[in-house]
């Protein structure tokens, strides 16, 4: 800011004033470029995930804070899954790791599916009814919409939010004898991949076993990061309806030098798989350098 009161003699009062003025405009571009500058900043700091619970995971990615499938409810809040394995234990298995606040506090919200473990009723309460949500269909937009939530928005092969590249991916709920017998409940479900240029390109799969869909989404956007919801949940006389140990070593051998990150284990009543089998397998396997399994509240740089 220029002080008017010891411009040289040379210059009349009007010269001042303008010269004064135009020292404010530089100022004000050099703030603007400052918030500019800090905004570009937030969007490269390193990306993170944390594993809050179940299949529910906080992404800080390119600036923006994003919540995947809300399982919100306090420990043992609702019954086990009727005809699944351990179906007498109750629902979440466990607390939630971090504070409430912490978890809901982000930009937008990410449901690949509407079963209970991964949008429940809490999180109906919780979330706040203006947040952005991002619904892999129009059937699962139209229930959210009518909970209570204004904006409600598809995801696409082809979504944008606030400069991160979202896109839907298909995946498959169980084996084609699994889909036969259990049509209505294990209905379409969904993955999606995050690109900034930024950061590594993430793919999360979501519920789906090994199959055509996760492999294609690997070759069609060559993930560095994958999330494999690994906790081999498992319907009485069906086979597991998620990824178990076989699907995880598939998914590594398809794309060997992405980092995978196992999810959805240890929290509700049907997942089998324990962390602590799934890195003994890893290890047998030989992959085990390529494969984190981080705890509840286990945040990663990703």
């Amino acid at each position: 800011m220029v002080d008017i009161s010891h411009t040289p003699n040379s210059l009349t009062r009007r010269q001042a004033i303008t010269l004064g003025g135009g020292a404010l405009f530089a100022s004000a571009l050099l703030a603007a470029s400052g918030s500019a500058s800090a905004a570009a900043e937030r969007s490269t700091r390193s990306a993170s995930l944390t594993q809050v619970r179940n299949a529910t995971l906080r992404i800080d990615y390119g600036g923006v804070r994003f919540l995947v499938d809300p399982l919100l409810a306090d420990k043992d809040a609702y019954p086990g899954f009727e005809g699944t394995a351990n179906s007498q234990r109750r629902n979440p298995l466990v607390p939630l790791p971090i504070p409430l606040a912490s978890i809901v506090d982000v930009d937008a919200v990410i449901v690949t599916h509407l079963h209970p473990d991964h949008w429940d009723e809490a999180a109906k309460v919780k979330l706040n009814e203006s947040l952005p949500i991002f619904a892999q269909n129009a059937e699962d937009a139209a229930q959210l919409r009518s909970a209570g939530f204004s904006d409600v928005r598809l995801l696409t092969e082809n979504t944008e939010f606030r400069g991160v590249r979202l896109s839907r991916t298909d995946g498959q709920h169980g084996t084609d004898a699994t889909l036969k017998a259990l049509p209505q409940i294990l209905g379409p479900v969904s993955g999606f991949v995050m690109r900034h240029p930024a950061h590594k390109t993430l793919y999360v799969a979501g519920d789906t076993i090994w199959n055509a869909e996760v492999e294609r989404a690997i070759a069609r956007y060559s993930p560095d990061v994958i999330v494999l919801n690994a906790g081999m949940a498992t319907v009485i006389g069906l086979d597991p309806i998620i990824m178990g140990p076989a699907d995880v070593l598939a998914v590594h051998r398809a794309a060997p030098n992405a980092m995978l990150i196992a999810s959805h284990m240890e929290a509700v009543n049907h997942c089998i798989l324990s962390r602590a089998d799934l890195r003994a397998f890893s290890k047998r396997e030989g992959y085990e350098r390529r494969l984190l399994i981080p705890a509840d509240g286990e945040t990663l740089a990703i």
